[in-house]
């Protein structure tokens, strides 16, 4: 299938426009070979016009290949539409035909469709060519100029100059217009695409209230039984300490909703508070221990002087806290830690040593509700992006080359506090 990207679409447009034009330059050199009795080669003009015709079809043919068009194929082919042109003008008057200016479209096209160096050298190639073309050329007497004693004449002289002039403005003017409207489109794309995500947050979090409100009856049942189990398991056996972890937990999960609903409108209308980064992500990685006492782990900071500080609140508390929760998910033991620190951010790496990611998923992980876990939805890894994008951060995830998966959060580091 043909690709829909931007410049296979320009691509497409291009050969749509040399078709029509081509067609008609060969309806005109009918007309004045066979009604006006122009005196052409015209073994030579038929040749580049099938000559252009072949291209056009070995394009559409192109096209339909599943390969995407680069903007230096896309030059290419407008280079070729300027070959053509010049050789057609060459055999039908040079300068003195009045197409030559036909030069102006590839011009403008290149300007508005290709960065800035390849519209450049466009404009001229066009120019160089015309320039040829006004001392070297087939001459044909019906299109020479009235009193034009010299081979060079005023008139066309003036038109040279007034196709140098359209072209550099075509050129500058075009391209910063194509390139403003560009930028705007990426703009509105990427408002589009946090508006979105907002959206989808904020229907979590909606749910995410309610559960909250729902669970807390049954861990409250919960820690009665697990209270009364306990009281009859004998002190020193399995089962008592078993039903001990259970409680701690149970315990934990309370304490998480009740933070969760006491804090949720402080937390929304507070600023991040600045802490030192090392400090808080010890903090961070204790809490998260006591979740899951299966885990084992290296905590390293690297050996930099100056302190990183960090901006931080609750809900980067939770997204850190579900990286980790994912490294423990992929596999429990010598999970990896470090803290690292440039000038103006502090890195984040934790390495597991589980399966890793699947590279048709990597690209994905964070944009949508896509799990790299068979039982998971995805929801933690997209809440997690969406709270460290909006701290200024990233989340990127790499298959290790030792095997295991690494993922690297990177923040802005801030001032110390004053």
């Amino acid at each position: 299938p043909l690709p829909l990207s931007t410049p296979n679409r320009n691509l497409v447009r291009l050969t749509i426009v040399r078709g029509i034009t081509w067609t008609g330059f060969l309806l005109a050199i009918i007309v004045g070979v066979e009604l006006l009795a122009f005196d052409l080669p015209v073994t030579a003009v038929v040749s580049v016009v099938i000559a252009m015709g072949a291209l056009n079809i070995a394009t559409w043919w192109r096209l339909g290949r599943p390969r995407a068009v680069t903007h230096l194929e896309y030059l290419l082919h407008l280079l070729a539409d300027i070959a053509g042109l010049t050789l057609l003008f060459y055999f039908s008057g040079g300068s003195t035909n009045p197409f030559i200016t036909y030069y102006l479209v590839p011009v403008t096209i290149a300007a508005a469709t290709l960065p800035w160096r390849h519209a450049w050298i466009i404009a001229a190639c066009s120019m160089a060519g015309y320039t040829f073309l006004m001392f070297s050329y087939y001459p044909i007497p019906q299109l020479g100029h009235i009193n034009s004693d010299s081979p060079l004449s005023l008139h066309i002289l003036g038109m040279w100059l007034n196709f140098g002039l359209s072209a550099g403005l075509v050129t500058f003017f075009i391209y910063k217009m194509a390139h403003a409207l560009r930028s705007r489109d990426q703009a509105l794309s990427r408002t589009r695409e946090a508006a979105l995500r907002n959206e989808q947050v904020l229907a979590v979090a909606t749910q995410a209230a309610g559960t909250a409100h729902e669970l807390g009856t049954p861990l409250s049942t919960m820690a009665v039984l697990l209270k009364e189990m306990q009281a009859d398991a004998a002190p020193t056996s399995e089962l008592h300490e078993d039903i001990t972890l259970l409680r701690q937990q149970v315990d934990v999960c309370k304490s998480r909703l009740q933070n969760l609903v006491s804090n949720a409108d402080r937390r929304r209308m507070a600023e991040p508070e600045v802490l030192d980064a090392e400090v808080w992500l010890a903090g961070v990685v204790q809490r998260w221990l006591v979740l899951r006492p299966d885990v084992s782990h290296q905590f390293d900071v690297a050996e930099k002087r100056g302190k990183p500080w960090l901006a931080v609140d609750a809900t980067l508390d939770q997204a850190l806290t579900n990286l980790l929760n994912n490294a423990a998910d992929a596999n429990p033991e010598n999970i990896a830690i470090r803290l690292d620190w440039q000038d103006e951010s502090v890195v984040i790496d934790i390495r597991d040593h589980g399966p890793g990611v699947a590279m048709s998923i990597a690209d994905q992980l964070g944009e949508t509700f896509i799990s790299t876990k068979s039982k998971g939805m995805g929801i933690g890894l997209f809440l997690t992006h969406a709270t460290i994008n909006r701290f200024g951060g990233g989340v990127s995830l790499y298959n290790h080359p030792e095997g295991g998966t690494l993922t690297e959060v990177t923040l802005p580091r801030c001032a110390a506090p004053g």
